[in-house]
């Protein structure tokens, strides 16, 4: 089975059929009333007033059926929208088009098809006035004719329905101009006050919340909720909105209504909506009869592994309910904003954290080193283990640089991998590292650290290897500058005492 080909001029037809803001509305008697003529007059159990969008086909108006829409590569009108006239299938299970159609081989069983396309002014075809039949059925020339000139009645409703749109919009459009700009202009700042909050110092999680607080007052929401989530984990940061009185034991309502979805929001990239909330077939009863109109989940943004969602709702149908498209708008427009404010923290601390690293070994280098040992200033007690590397110059001049950085790679790696939660290992160039170690740590910790180092860095070289270390606890008030230059010393002795005992075993 194959669907219609889509016009020549589709984006043009789609234009046209939104010009009349049909789809999705309810029953009005003036098309009814033509179905059941067309049902009359063709003398046919089934008669549709359908029109077809972009990915379906849906009835305004049908007898015989309850529900007409279709995908739109089911549907027999896809086929009708590309003639003048009418398009007539005299017997579907025949037809190598429609042989197999769901709508052939299952309920309402169509044997006889014949539409007569809905023509715009414009002169597009935005639908049909169709009608069916279980069985053979034969339709004559009038009989074509009458389904014509009904088609062409419900063209007549469908724009004196548009002027009457068109008319009850200039009566109200002052006022609605003068609402919708005051809106406009107050979610025009309220974008500028998100904008300005991704220029602070906010951590994330901080930007997040006083954006999401921010919206949830301009939207006039009657609720919202930071949402937390961390992989399968989530929890809500309620935040200030009051709730009235008579809503108030709708709290335990939303609670639920967000661990209902939390599962999906974690890769959410853009705000969705749930909108008429009751309509949705996710809809929870209880939260639909406490009175809930419409609920939006927003993106804020993730960050260290948890991801941020606003979730806001309105409640009362006496308040304003839905999501206008301006609301939308802002939300569309902080969300970016604060996902960029985030995204930019996040390549900029990854930049910070990549400056800070040693390009060979990947452990931290001599900028952390003096970042971080500055910031050691407040007199915490701290150990530093400056650790030179004995022999490493006689490996690059006899194995080749390349094998001297294996050894590099190999002593930093093992050496990183020993400390704890807190304790740094840099490499400040050339075979010089250091350690940093908060509070006090004895020589032997210190020098089992190194050697177990020193073990690993040999196994990527068939030279001798060692390593001078110089061990300095930081005296109370001592600067931090002392501390290290005493550890220098006490390195460059070991080195020296190191050297020195080479030259007896070899004299």
């Amino acid at each position: 089975m194959a669907g219609a080909p889509f016009p020549e001029n589709e984006a043009v037809r789609l234009l046209d059929l939104a010009r009349y803001h049909i789809l999705d509305t309810q029953a009005e008697e003036a098309f009814d009333r033509i179905t059941r003529l067309a049902a009359q007059v063709l003398r046919v159990p089934v008669a549709v007033l359908n029109f077809v969008d972009e990915n379906r086909q849906w009835g305004k108006a049908m007898v015989g059926l309850e529900d007409s829409e279709a995908p739109r590569e089911h549907s027999f009108c896809a086929w009708t929208i590309l003639e003048d006239g009418p398009f007539v299938v005299h017997n579907a299970p025949a037809d190598l088009r429609f042989r197999d159609n769901p709508m052939v081989t299952g309920a309402p069983h169509i044997h006889l098809y014949a539409g007569a396309p809905l023509i715009t002014p414009a002169g597009q075809r935005i639908g049909t006035l169709c009608v069916t039949d279980d069985q053979p059925h034969t339709l004559d020339e009038q009989d074509l004719q009458a389904l014509q000139d009904l088609a062409a009645l419900a063209m007549t409703e469908l724009e004196l329905r548009a002027h009457v749109h068109v008319l009850t919009g200039h009566l109200s459009g002052r006022e609605a101009y003068e609402a919708e700009l005051r809106q406009t202009l107050e979610h025009a700042r309220t974008l500028e006050g998100v904008q300005e909050l991704g220029d602070l110092p906010l951590f994330p999680r901080e930007l997040a919340h006083q954006t999401a607080a921010l919206l949830a007052g301009a939207l006039s929401s009657d609720w919202a909720a930071l949402l937390v989530l961390r992989g399968a984990e989530a929890h809500g940061e309620w935040l200030p909105v009051h709730l009235p009185p008579d809503l108030a034991g709708l709290a335990g309502h939303f609670q639920a209504l967000g661990q209902a979805v939390t599962g999906g929001l974690a890769h959410l990239t853009a705000p969705a909506y749930l909108d008429p909330y009751a309509a949705h077939p996710a809809a929870r009863p209880d939260t639909t009869t406490a009175g809930v109109q419409a609920v939006a989940w927003v993106p804020m943004g993730a960050w260290d592994g948890q991801t941020f969602v606003l979730m806001t709702a309105r409640v009362s149908a006496e308040r304003r309910s839905g999501w206008r498209a301006s609301d939308r708008a802002l939300l569309d427009a902080a969300a970016r904003s604060v996902r960029v404010a985030v995204q930019r923290q996040t390549t900029l601390r990854s930049l910070e954290q990549e400056a800070r690293r040693d390009a060979l070994t990947r452990l931290l280098n001599r900028r952390a080193f003096d970042e971080d040992l500055h910031a050691h200033t407040s007199g915490a007690p701290f150990t530093l283990a400056l650790i030179d590397l004995d022999g490493f110059k006689a490996i690059n001049d006899t194995e080749g640089h390349a094998t001297g950085d294996v050894v590099l790679r190999l002593f930093g790696s093992a050496l990183e991998s020993q400390l704890e939660q807190g304790q740094a290992a840099y490499r400040l160039g050339g075979d010089e590292f250091v350690l940093l170690l908060p509070g006090r740590c004895s020589d032997d910790a210190v020098h089992e650290l190194v050697d177990v180092a020193v073990l690993a860095a040999q196994q990527g070289t068939v030279g001798r290897i060692g390593a001078s270390v110089g061990v300095a606890r930081q005296a109370p008030g001592e600067d931090v500058q002392a501390a290290l230059a005493r550890a220098d010393a006490r390195m460059y002795g070991a080195k020296r005492h190191r050297q020195a005992r080479r030259r007896e075993r070899l004299t």
